[in-house]
């Protein structure tokens, strides 16, 4: 079926090749994406439309050949054995879930200080004390619209507005061998090229002139290899919701390592604070202060955050905010010091642009980028480096 697709493309005018037909074809051996139609629709687009002029022509050609069609055959999914065991476990009905009120920030940690001091022991469920499962604001593996993780693995809600625990990261592997071009693509519309460097490369029309000057004897004239020039800062957020996006940032990380010489990567969590760091084993030991990177690279540098801005709106807007520390000033104040510092900026987001109305902190932070987040697809890359090739 899907080669007779292929085909159909073909047929239509589409520039489509083997190579990306394949990297399709991957993607959904990996289950990259769902079997619903709509959902096959923009993975095919992603993979095998290299140009957004075209379209139009695409959208043509895919609703002529899937005509009526609703599911892609084949694609259905088995449920894995971990979401049956978490679907055992107990859980709260939504009649129950919105009887819980939200205690605010302030109240949130006046209580939290009081149940320290007056709790003597452990508790399994109910809604008061620190502890496990039930419907308290404080503990681990039960639900809270507003709460604080105490030890614990997250119950997959990600409602908590701060965490007490050791929390481990691990850095992006900018080795990862990329399975498709289209990041690369995208990227390279953020370019400027200079020729720096030592003359080892042959000046073939120097050459030319130069030995018909010395009437036909050989005179090669070498130059510096050209390299794009442009100068970018990439600010990653890791942990949390983020390790659903691993793969992805890893695969944009790789891409920003092969197309921009001038590249340098720091890792922060959710949101920007005082500090950041470039090595997630050491982030406790070797924190590297973001006024010293205001005062080390020039306003010339490219800045790109990537991250889901799927948080607490109090780790943006409140001193004290930060769900692993007592930040003295909000991250909101931090984001805008480094846009003040380097104008010419980016948000990528790898969650789906459609869920971004759902999520109170991703309009938050697209407010104070002044409308410059992008989705982490190609049609989002392209637009983002177009709008960081503007003249600031």
């Amino acid at each position: 079926m899907l080669i007779d697709f292929f085909l159909h493309l073909k047929a239509s005018k589409l520039p489509v090749s083997t190579r990306e037909f394949l990297t399709l074809l991957e993607g959904l051996r990996d289950g990259v994406c769902g079997h619903a139609i709509d959902d096959f629709y923009f993975y095919a687009r992603t993979c095998l439309v290299k140009d957004e002029s075209r379209y139009d022509r695409f959208d043509q050609a895919f609703a002529a050949y899937f005509k009526g069609v609703t599911e892609i055959p084949g694609l259905e999914k088995e449920l894995p054995e971990e979401w049956l065991q978490a679907m055992m476990k107990k859980h709260l009905s939504p009649e129950e879930k919105a009887q819980l009120e939200k205690l605010g920030w302030d109240k949130l940690m006046e209580e939290f200080r009081k149940r320290l001091e007056e709790q003597k022991g452990r508790h399994q469920g109910g809604s008061k004390w620190i502890g496990t499962g039930g419907k308290s604001p404080f503990g681990n593996s039960g639900y809270h619209p507003e709460g604080i993780r105490v030890g614990g693995e997250s119950a997959g809600n990600r409602t908590a507005i701060k965490v007490w625990e050791k929390r481990e990261y691990r850095n992006l592997d900018d080795s990862l061998e990329l399975g498709t071009r289209n990041i690369k693509v995208a990227l390279r519309r953020l370019r400027r090229f200079a020729r720096e460097g030592a003359a080892d490369e042959l000046d073939l029309d120097g050459t030319i002139a130069a030995t018909a000057r010395n009437a036909g004897w050989l005179d090669l004239m070498m130059r510096p290899e050209r390299h794009n020039a442009v100068k970018v800062l990439l600010f990653l957020d890791v942990g949390g919701s983020m390790d659903d996006h691993v793969k992805a940032c890893e695969e944009l990380f790789s891409a920003c390592r092969a197309e921009f010489k001038h590249l340098e990567h720091f890792y922060f969590h959710n949101c920007v604070y005082e500090s950041v760091w470039r090595d997630s084993h050491r982030r406790h030991a070797e924190r590297i202060p973001v006024h010293d990177l205001i005062h080390k690279y020039g306003p010339d540098y490219k800045l790109i955050f990537v991250g889901d801005a799927t948080m607490s709106p109090y780790e943006i807007l409140h001193q004290h905010g930060s769900i692993e520390h007592m930040n003295r000033e909000p991250g909101a104040d931090w984001l805008r010091r480094l846009l003040d510092a380097w104008p010419a900026a980016a948000w990528l987001n790898p969650e789906p642009e459609r869920l971004w109305p759902y999520r109170q902190s991703i309009e938050i932070i697209n407010g104070i980028m002044a409308q410059r987040m992008y989705p982490m697809t190609l049609e989002g890359l392209e637009r983002a480096m177009r709008q960081l090739s503007k003249k600031t």
